[in-house]
């Protein structure tokens, strides 16, 4: 019996020793996919899983996990279209099926058409986004001129409603305003003005100014939560807001992006025993997690560090993306099933494709801003990682190398 269990230990053991090892080389993942290949596969994952109803499932668990599902799978493959040409046809093709899927009931459903912008700006400012996404893909002059003119129509009601509105930052929700939700907006505008003749610098100029001078001032970045009347802060920065908002700030005011991407990196940016991570609260602060964050672990949110990964591609720092994508690489596990690649099994495409969307981000302007201040995370950040797995193996292992020298 003694002899069996022995055995059973070193079977175990070395099933265990070849999957630590296995994590601590995908951690060196990105050295092997600068260009983030997988991309397709994942999104063919996605795809089969909202064929197979994933986003009403997912809206069980999130408040927009629906709606999310499709606008994060639609605009990666916008995304992927726009940097391999070839693949434009079939990724135009998947941003209108997404569109679709935000325009049915199902994709309204739990938002208000009594606010202004209609469906609020949560709402506006992603199918925005995505639509217009989608008219990137297409040369000029082969636009459906219906489909440019409700485009533009919505990007008018938008701009109309952040000028009627005594906040910058208009309602997602009935009473309800996340500044974050404005800024997706936002992006759907100079998006607008980069495809079309140019309507709304000015708008967004007056923006720019109203919300700088209600800023977070314990961290200066933009608040988490606001009061829908005035814009007055009712919740400082958290991570999983700031991260989004800085994938989108490049393209809406690069000089003031710069400086807030520093600020946000500088306090939300952290690593434990080596693992980069995006801590929910800034260094120092103490919070619970929620639906958005997802359980926190030793502070950081699972969820904001893959939305950091898009902020650090959107503003050029290639080295904290690589990092956190590592290390997506590792804890994910991901599975290639056929040709379609999951993460954890696949039992929350929601979280698949918020990764395949941060993997597709490109650099804002198509080419990186520099980033001049220190690296967030050491050169060396794996080494840690490393020496624990390894010390943990030498105890795992110490009884069979004792008995045997016995």
């Amino acid at each position: 019996m003694r002899q069996t269990l022995r055995r059973l230990y070193v079977v175990t053991l070395l099933l265990f020793g070849g999957m630590v090892i296995w994590l601590n080389a995908r951690l060196y993942y990105s050295a092997h996919h600068l260009e983030r290949q997988d991309v397709p596969a994942q999104l063919a994952f996605i795809r089969q899983a909202l064929q197979a109803g994933a986003a009403h499932e997912m809206q069980r668990y999130f408040p927009e996990g629906y709606f999310f599902s499709y606008a994060l799978y639609g605009l990666a493959w916008a995304n992927w279209g726009l940097a391999h040409p070839q693949n434009r046809p079939q990724a135009l093709a998947e941003a209108r099926w997404a569109l679709a899927a935000l325009d049915a009931p199902a994709g309204r459903a739990v938002f208000s058409p009594g606010l202004n912008p209609p469906y609020g700006v949560f709402y506006a400012g992603w199918r925005g986004l995505l639509h217009g996404e989608a008219l990137q893909l297409q040369p000029a002059d082969q636009r459906d001129p219906a489909d440019v003119e409700r485009f533009q129509a919505a990007c008018a009601a938008l701009a109309q409603a952040f000028d009627a509105s005594p906040s910058p930052f208009l309602m997602a929700y009935p009473g309800q305003s996340w500044p974050v939700d404005s800024v997706v907006a936002l992006a759907a505008l100079r998006l607008h003005d980069r495809l079309f003749p140019p309507r709304y610098a000015a708008m967004i100029s007056r923006w720019l100014a109203r919300a700088q001078a209600r800023l977070d001032p314990t961290t200066g970045l933009l608040p988490h939560r606001t009061r829908p009347d005035d814009g007055a802060l009712i919740e400082g920065a958290r991570a999983t807001s700031q991260s989004l908002i800085n994938v989108f700030l490049p393209q809406i005011a690069p000089a003031w992006s710069v400086e807030q991407y520093a600020a946000f990196r500088r306090q939300f940016v952290t690593t434990v025993l080596g693992i980069p991570g995006a801590l929910e609260y800034p260094a120092g602060a103490a919070g619970a997690g929620d639906v958005d964050s997802g359980p926190l672990i030793f502070g950081v949110s699972l969820s904001a560090s893959v939305v950091t990964a898009a902020a650090a591609q959107a503003n050029g720092d290639r080295a904290l993306a690589d990092a956190l994508l590592d290390v997506g690489e590792a804890l994910g596990m991901p599975l290639h099933v056929g040709e379609a690649k999951r993460y954890a099994l696949g039992v929350l495409p929601i979280g698949d494709a918020f990764l395949a969307w941060a993997k597709s981000v490109p650099p804002a302007g198509g080419t990186p801003p520099p980033v001049n201040q220190p690296a967030a995370i050491a050169q060396g950040w794996r080494l840690p990682t490393h020496l624990i797995s390894a010390l943990v193996l030498l105890l795992l292992g110490l009884p069979v190398w004792r008995r045997r020298r016995a």
